[in-house]
């Protein structure tokens, strides 16, 4: 009967811990453990929206078609009652250093690698480690000398220590009380005391510094890789505004050469109506100049809209708040070109594009980590021995105050010293880590040698580019003053009858085209400048520009979504904007 209401009790003790730790287990989840909820699968969108493709309702932007005959004046201010403002080219640089979405989203990314670095050197805190341990042991024996019931509690609390080395350092303080129905114990309940004190040292796999710090020596080498990248994008994004500007510095002289065409048609017009009034002309002067003028109305048309296109780009690389690409206001060049002729030293500059490429000090670096990939992998190759020393100093008594007592005296001490090994048969997966490693290295070596090639390629068309633009602007200008004379001299043979408004309008045109011509020789010598800059590694201008990694956690201008679309996603977003540990560069 006793028996029987022990071991009611034992079950009962047994069912009601069984009990707990489900309900730990359901309480830590607050949901059922076994199945999958919607939200484990996170953001759920509609299936119309992933699958369905509206089409574009054109109907409901359709304008009333115009009056026929219906049109403004051409030679009207399109840009006129909006706001102007002028811009230097040292001003759109500034606005792009500040501004630039791409340019910021590539700042970030130093501090990103960076933090990997911090992820390597964690490796080797030292880490404190606790555990506590219950147990309840009720089993048959046979035999008597042995216990059939007990109960123990285990508690350790020790540091282990990283190495840079490859092995470990640990102390650890283990403390345990038993309680046995054992008669043939000293202590019945007795509590012991042990301090432990261990080391472990890989002898060939896994040991060495060189070895251990590989994945650091990696990271390192990945932030400087992200910095070299990001110094890349801010020439690249500086390079792209001077084009930008270029461009619409090209389209605004080409709208005042076509106007100017459009003025002379006019005034062509003009005259033929005169002549035709007089009877010194046929009434077909007048046709064939009112195509001549509709003709310029449409290079207009298309110049102006060239403007836009050219002023949106300007406006999205500078992103200045409140000056979006939606806006209206009109942007003006305040830096006008100065074409000098350059004569450059090719060898010079190829020696300095070499050394300024942020493409070439990337190759190196990444050869930097061919390098230790390689050491890495040959290490891996390399038979596992270990060797393991400990050193124990233990107490033992009734109460756990005898137990540290006898553990403070050190009057029981042991101490081993063991070696374990493992030597792979065969061991082909790691050699073929090392050849692979082995091929990547001299890929990218002739990577190096091919990125080499085409740099040099580049600089050389640059120059060539920069000199042939050059030669086009003077061979433009004096086909601009040939033509000039050639106009002239048709308008005067137009006055005495030799000459049709045909002839006088073919005169305008191609004095409009040499016109044209010189303006996108002088453009393409301003971008070829700035292609040879950015060939070299370098930018335009008498300023150089210092760059500092950006941390978003600490800039109040970065953007966040205004309306999360969940309570986690404010949290996340609150949390990531207010808990940054590092001052904003």
């Amino acid at each position: 009967m006793i028996k029987t209401q022990e071991s009611a009790k034992h079950f009962a003790r047994s069912a009601i811990m069984g009990f707990g730790i489900c309900t730990v287990l359901l309480g830590t989840g607050c949901s059922n453990p076994f199945r999958t909820y919607d939200a484990d699968l996170g953001k759920r969108v509609s299936i119309a929206q992933l699958q369905n493709i509206q089409p574009l309702d054109l109907k409901s932007h359709q304008a009333p078609l115009p009056e026929q005959n219906a049109m403004a004046d051409p030679l009207a201010d399109r840009f006129a009652g909006v706001q102007k403002m002028e811009f230097s080219i040292e001003r759109v640089r500034q606005a792009t250093l500040e501004n630039n979405m791409d340019l910021r989203v590539a700042m970030v990314n130093p501090n990103i690698a960076k933090e990997s670095i911090s992820q390597e050197e964690a490796r080797f805190e030292a880490a404190f480690n606790t555990r506590l341990i219950y147990r309840e042991d009720d089993s048959p024996s046979f035999n008597i000398t042995s216990f059939n019931q007990q109960d123990s509690v285990f508690t350790s609390n020790g540091v282990q220590i990283p190495l840079r080395t490859g092995g470990s350092v640990s102390v650890d303080l283990i403390e345990q009380w038993r309680q046995t129905n054992n008669p043939f114990v000293t202590l019945n309940t007795s509590y012991d005391s042990s301090l432990r004190f261990s080391v472990s040292q890989p002898l060939l796999r896994n040991a060495g510094r060189r070895t251990n710090t590989h994945a650091l020596r990696i990271a390192a080498l990945n932030q400087q890789v992200s910095q070299a990248q990001t110094k890349l994008e801010v020439i690249r994004q500086i390079a792209g505004v001077d084009r930008a500007y270029w461009r619409l510095y090209a389209a605004q002289q080409a709208l005042e050469v076509t106007q100017k065409q459009y003025e002379l048609a006019l005034v062509q017009l003009q005259r033929a109506r005169r002549r035709v009034q007089a009877g010194a002309s046929a009434e077909v002067e007048i046709m064939r100049a009112e195509a001549g003028l509709a003709q310029r109305l449409e290079s207009i048309i298309i110049a102006e809209n060239l403007i836009k296109n050219r002023q949106r780009d300007l406006k999205r690389i500078m992103n200045i708040p409140g000056l979006s690409m939606d806006t209206t206001t009109h942007l003006t060049i305040q830096t006008l070109p100065d074409p000098v002729p350059y004569k450059f030293a090719s060898s010079d500059l190829m020696q300095q594009a070499l050394e300024n490429r942020m493409e070439m000090l990337e190759l190196e670096l990444r050869l930097a980590q061919d390098a230790s990939t390689i050491a890495f992998n040959k290490n891996q190759s390399l038979p596992l021995f270990t060797l393991d020393y400990a050193y124990n100093i233990q107490g033992l008594g009734s109460m756990f105050r005898e137990s540290n007592s006898v553990l403070i005296d050190n009057n029981f001490e042991s101490w081993s010293v063991g070696l374990t090994g493992q030597i792979p048969i065969g061991n082909e997966a790691a050699k073929s880590r090392i050849r692979q490693s082995v091929l990547a290295r001299l890929q990218r070596l002739a990577t190096r040698e091919s990125r080499k090639l085409a740099i040099e390629q580049e600089v050389l068309t640059s120059i060539d580019n920069v000199n042939a633009a050059w030669q086009r602007i003077m061979a433009a200008r004096q086909s601009a003053a040939a033509t000039a004379r050639t106009y002239d001299a048709e308008q005067r043979q137009f006055e005495v009858g030799a000459r049709t408004s045909t002839d006088v309008l073919d005169a305008a045109t191609s004095l409009a085209d040499a016109q044209l011509s010189e303006i996108r020789a002088i453009t393409d010598y301003q971008i070829s400048l700035v292609d040879l800059s950015f060939a070299t590694g370098t930018l335009l201008g008498a300023s150089k520009i210092d760059w500092q990694p950006i941390d978003p956690r600490n800039d109040p201008n970065w953007p966040v979504p205004a309306s999360p679309g969940s309570e986690n996603e404010a949290n996340m977003i609150d949390t990531l904007t207010n808990t940054s540990d590092q001052p904003n560069n």
